[in-house]
């Protein structure tokens, strides 16, 4: 493969250090080392360095050897036990360096090893991974980062080579509450879809092209995403999908349908139970955003 390179304070032969070597961490160092950077790789099992140190890479014996490499260490790991193990072992040899945790954490995590990092002198930033390992180094992976900024700043353009980059501000948490917000939006949506599938095969339709249908369809969900998300920010809930009194109506043959051909509609009553809720409070005239309203409520 032939490298290419960047100008400018983190361009070639900038060092990076990145502990961790399972496939997303591979992936990150031999896009680092492709691009020309002085990569300093550890991971706890040696074996799997070997083949970043034929492509070039150098390989530290312990983590705190790595770490004191580099400016930068990117930390790469299973979990976050995984990473509190390895910080633990680091301890001060951290100080004044820059931190980029991509290991997938809460957001009370993140803040709490931002903590960790800022009492020992270290500059923090957390990042969350959406994409798969061959993505990385390509704009089909999106990197979500928060903390420190003057850190983001001065590491941007390193960061950039990794694929496309976001950053979400000084809470060191944002970066998580991203992922793991759109991530849930993916899972609710596709289990929906699963058991929407099995009701149109129980009614012996034919699910692929029923499928294929549906990928048409959902180009006109962006503006409705939108204007949901307005809704809910500013607490005026339009008609979106039409009045709630229409719709609470549909619902129950949605339900009576589901349970007819013995298709899960656990999700479709509690959508009703809301929508009735939202029409006796008096607000039958708003739309399916003004549910909203009522979450995080009891009863």
């Amino acid at each position: 493969m032939t490298k290419t390179t960047i100008d400018g304070p983190n361009g070639a032969g900038s060092p990076v250090t990145v502990l961790g070597l399972g496939e997303m961490g591979s992936a990150i160092a031999r896009t680092f080392v492709d691009r020309g950077f002085a990569v300093t790789v550890w991971n706890r099992t040696a074996s799997k360095s070997v083949p970043l140190a034929e492509a070039g890479a150098s390989v530290a014996a312990t983590a705190a050897e790595a770490v004191a490499a580099s400016p930068l260490v990117v930390v790469c790991l299973l979990d976050s036990t995984a990473v509190e193990e390895v910080l633990g072992s680091l301890d001060t040899a951290v100080a004044d360096k820059v931190l980029v945790n991509v290991t997938s954490c809460s957001p009370a995590q993140a803040r709490a090893n931002e903590s960790w990092a800022r009492e020992r002198g270290a500059e923090y930033l957390d990042g969350k991974i959406m994409g798969d390992p061959p993505y990385v180094g390509t704009p089909n992976i999106m990197f979500p980062f928060s903390g420190s900024s003057s850190a983001y700043e001065a590491h941007e353009p390193t960061l950039q080579v990794l694929g496309s980059i976001a950053y979400h501000g000084e809470d060191a948490g944002f970066a998580a509450v991203e992922f793991m917000g759109q991530v849930a939006v993916v899972y609710e949506l596709l289990i929906g879809f699963l058991h929407t599938l099995k009701l149109v095969e129980k009614e012996g339709v034919d699910v692929a092209a029923f499928a294929e249908r549906i990928a048409g369809s959902v180009g006109a969900f962006p503006p409705l995403v939108a204007s949901i998300g307005k809704a809910a920010a500013t607490g005026e809930f339009p008609p979106d999908l039409g009045s709630l009194n229409v719709q609470s109506a549909l619902m129950d043959d949605m339900i009576s349908h589901r349970e007819s051909v013995g298709v899960e509609a656990v999700r479709m009553r509690e959508v009703k139970k809301l929508m009735d809720r939202r029409v006796a409070d008096g607000h039958g005239d708003q739309g399916f955003s003004g549910l909203y309203a009522l979450l995080g409520k009891q009863g």
